[in-house]
């Protein structure tokens, strides 16, 4: 019999509501010697790309357990509700069948089983269908934590079959690589789907282009090695390219956010000095006496 003892949540929920908690107090009465850890409820409602990209970043540092998403606007609809084993039972993936998962089981090596979540045993009876997180997938992870074996809540499905993921990739076009802000965090820093090789080749200067704009990045290796003003690229936590700049934010001083696409072009390294970003705040001018 496999148990595990953690179950790792991230969900849309936010914390306004009691749906997290509610959630938690599922999982406990079920399963109360698993651990619950919160990853993150603040995903933007319906975002199933920022789900699947939070749940692929935090995905390889997860305790080994049963792993619960939950960002599902197509909630009560013909979508699946989906149990994905991962590393021959070191972790078990449990949400919709609607993309979330998939970044996240393809970082981790990839599906060996999968599961529907069809038998109403092992769920809470609902007076509606718009729970699920609390009637489905929290009590698909209690009762995992609790032994159930993954096939005992439901039928064996093919793998091949679940939804793919969203993920944005490059594209070189001549001496041009397009990129995609994939995630802006809570500091305005600006997470590019760049991999530091695709511009190893570009040197230390790089222009920007987007929203018809053009500037100047260059890279560092941390952030606060960023001079004041200027616009740096910096390899961030999980391995990719970040516009930031030191102790501001990128994404209010550039009017960047997640989606926008981002054009990088080498600049040579003529000696001239890189251009400074320096915000200006309008306002009132005061009287003078």
């Amino acid at each position: 019999m496999t148990t595990y003892d953690t179950v790792s949540f991230l969900s849309d929920y936010g914390t306004v509501d009691e749906f997290v908690g509610v959630v938690h107090s599922v999982i406990r009465q079920l399963a109360p010697a698993a651990v619950v850890i919160d990853v993150t409820h603040q995903v933007p409602a319906h975002d199933i790309r920022a789900g699947g990209l939070a749940l692929a970043r935090a995905a390889q540092y997860l305790a080994p357990g049963v792993v619960l998403g939950v960002v599902d606007p197509g909630v009560g609809t013909a979508r699946r509700a989906v149990a994905i084993e991962v590393g021959d039972g070191e972790a078990i993936f449990v949400g919709p069948d609607n993309g979330l998962l998939a970044p996240a089981v393809a970082m981790v090596g990839g599906a060996t089983r999968a599961v529907e979540l069809t038998n109403p045993t092992y769920q809470l009876g609902a007076p509606g269908p718009t729970f699920a997180g609390r009637d489905v997938f929290g009590p698909a992870a209690a009762h995992l934590c609790s032994g159930v074996a993954l096939t005992d809540l439901g039928p064996e499905i093919a793998t091949g079959g679940l939804m793919p993921g969203m993920i944005p990739i490059t594209r070189l076009e001549a001496d041009t690589l397009y990129g995609e802000v994939l995630w802006t965090d809570q500091y305005g820093n600006l997470q590019l789907n760049v991999d530091p090789a695709e511009i190893e080749a570009f040197g230390p200067r790089i222009e920007l282009r987007f929203d018809g704009k053009v500037r100047t990045g260059v890279r560092h290796h941390t952030y606060g090695d960023v001079p004041t003003g200027e616009i740096g690229l910096v390899v961030d936590s999980y391995g990719l390219v970040s516009i930031a700049i030191d102790r501001a934010s990128a994404a209010e001083d550039l009017r960047l956010g997640t989606g926008a696409e981002v054009a990088l072009v080498a600049l040579a390294d003529d000696g001239r000095p890189v251009g400074v970003s320096t915000p200006v705040h309008l306002g009132q001018k005061e009287a003078q006496p």
